[in-house]
């Protein structure tokens, strides 16, 4: 059966159309970004777009960042599926930025210049924090990477009506190349565009299918959710659909909900976004229109999956290219039929053309200013030159993203998953770290480094042997068997792990913590005084 749906869905639509349509999202992005990159002239341009972005311009550009495949194309079809389990994605992604607007938002932007090491660095020994810093980000940048990378191949591969390891490799290649594309053109402010419009697509696209399914209804919730009831099953209205089986899963749903909360505010490409305004005010503003549109995005995306689940069906879903990330697409073509279709997957893919381009730009921009800049070059460096190494880095992520999106994609894994995994490292390598800097004038390089190093290194071992990895037949690896850690996220253990280690560093330090330092921190972070001048070499 699920062959036979797989065969019908490879050719839904019409791919000439669907092409069509999708070309007219790249032609209008690629132009944004050409018009963007005459006014990158210098460092400040090229990694901060100036400086001059609004609150309410940088709130869309958040929720733009925000808002990515994951939010769109995973949640969407986990609540399809799942129902109340696979809308935990939404409330946390949401409850998430009360986190980072009370506790980061205004003090990052107050203290940092280009990336989240300035911040780290600021009171400590630059060149072991700044790496450190870098090798976080780096890490969390290319988790979120292949999450997006895959979800593009699966939402090309039923775009075009093509199938098959080498065509969804092809697809994911052609993406990478987009991508490092808009970043070695377009720079942040050419992203920052992009990003809002984009934002206001999705949200708008969003809003047309959620009336739309609605309107099936007769607009009623309770219709709608009768509906997905009698096409998937009671379940999907009770918790425990997903996560509730077992003692196991339980932790697992404890353990992927610590880490949506806590990891947003540790999401470097989100931190970089607070410095591209000009004042801490716009900060705060540009925070709280992030949370309203995603906010009531994620409104839409609980009536669209279980409009997915009420009108495709879980075996049509899980049938199609890209399997659960296919809800929203599949959805749309039963409702618009293939003009809808290409509208929502044109959306859907400018979507996570441009989520790739602001995460590769910050890992691209942390290794060129901390790494090259700072600890290399000792800060003597011209700015024209660090922006090279900044091209170049992002070369080089875009390859690497490339490879692991296509193991992603031929794996299956669900792309709101993924992503919840570079939250959990996020919250386990840079959250402990950036709250000590912030908030404890005790704290020490030694602290720091283990911090960092201690969360990711054992977010990341806790993953790779997990059964994500290996162990079941949704795993990247099927065929072998070394799932030692029985959750599938690893947050429970490892965000607590990383805040003991910061205080353990602390305590058995043997250098005193530079308290004249903090204060002048602590000043920054709450006035903005210096805040161009945070970086000191």
């Amino acid at each position: 059966m699920a062959d036979v749906l797989a065969a019908e869905s490879v050719t839904i639509g019409n791919p000439a159309i669907n092409i069509s349509i999708f070309g007219v999202f790249v032609l209008i992005t690629l132009f944004i970004t050409f018009r963007a990159s005459r006014t990158n002239k210098s460092a400040a341009d090229y990694y901060a777009a100036g400086r001059n972005i609004t609150g309410t311009q940088n709130g869309l550009a958040i929720a733009g960042d925000y808002l990515s495949a994951a939010s769109f194309l995973g949640i969407a079809g986990a609540i399809a599926l799942y129902g109340y389990d696979g809308f935990l994605y939404s409330i946390g992604f949401l409850v998430a930025w009360l986190v980072a607007l009370l506790l980061v938002a205004e003090l990052m932007r107050n203290t940092a210049r280009f990336t989240m090491a300035d911040v780290l660095a600021f009171r400590m020994r630059q060149g072991p924090v700044r790496t450190a810093a870098a090798i976080s980000t780096l890490a969390v940048s290319l988790f979120y990477l292949l999450a997006q990378m895959a979800g593009a191949g699966g939402l090309v591969a039923l775009l075009l009506g093509v199938s098959g390891p080498v065509a969804e490799a092809l697809v994911v290649t052609v993406v990478g190349a987009l991508m490092i594309f808009y970043v070695l053109v377009g720079g942040m402010r050419g992203t920052t565009y992009v990003q809002m419009i984009k934002a206001t697509l999705l949200i708008a696209g969003a809003f047309v299918m959620t009336v739309w399914v609605l309107g099936k209804y007769g607009f009623s919730l309770s219709a709608l959710l009768g509906g997905a009831v009698d096409r998937v099953g009671p379940a999907v209205l009770d918790p425990g659909a997903q996560y509730g089986l077992s003692g196991t899963t339980k932790l697992d749903f404890i353990s992927l909900g610590l880490a949506l909360v806590l990891g947003t505010a540790g999401l470097p490409h989100v931190l970089m976004r607070f410095y591209t305004v000009p004042t801490a005010k716009d900060a705060r503003k540009s925070v709280v229109w992030a949370i309203w549109l995603i906010g009531i995005f994620y409104l839409f995306s609980l009536v669209i999956g279980y409009g997915a689940g009420a009108l495709v069906g879980s075996e049509a879903i899980l049938g199609a290219p890209g399997g659960v990330n296919a809800a929203a697409p599949l959805l749309a073509f039963e409702l618009g039929g293939t003009v809808l279709l290409g509208i929502i997957a044109g959306v859907a893919f400018a979507t996570i053309l441009a989520v790739v381009a602001g995460l590769t730009i910050t890992a691209s921009a942390s290794f060129a200013h901390d790494v090259y800049a700072s600890v290399l070059k000792k800060g003597q460096v011209n700015p024209n030159a660090e922006v090279k190494v900044a091209r170049t880095t992002a070369i080089v992520i875009g390859a690497v993203a490339i490879v692991g999106g296509i193991l992603a994609l031929r794996a299956g894994i669900n792309i709101a998953f993924l992503v919840a995994l570079a939250f959990a490292v996020a919250a386990s390598a840079n959250l402990p770290t950036i709250l000590y800097t912030l908030f404890w004038k005790n704290f020490t390089t030694q602290g720091a480094l283990w911090s960092i190093y201690g969360g990711l290194i054992v977010c990341v071992a806790l993953i790779v042997f997990s059964p994500v990895v290996s162990g079941t037949e949704t795993s990247m690896l099927p065929d072998v068997d070394f799932a030692l850690f029985p959750l599938r996220n690893p947050g429970l253990v490892s965000i607590p792990l990383s805040f003991f280690l910061g205080w353990l560093g602390t305590k058995l330090s043997k250098e005193k913590p530079d308290v004249d330092k903090y204060a002048e921190l602590e000043v920054r972070s709450l006035t903005g005084i210096g805040a161009e001048k945070a970086v000191q070499h």
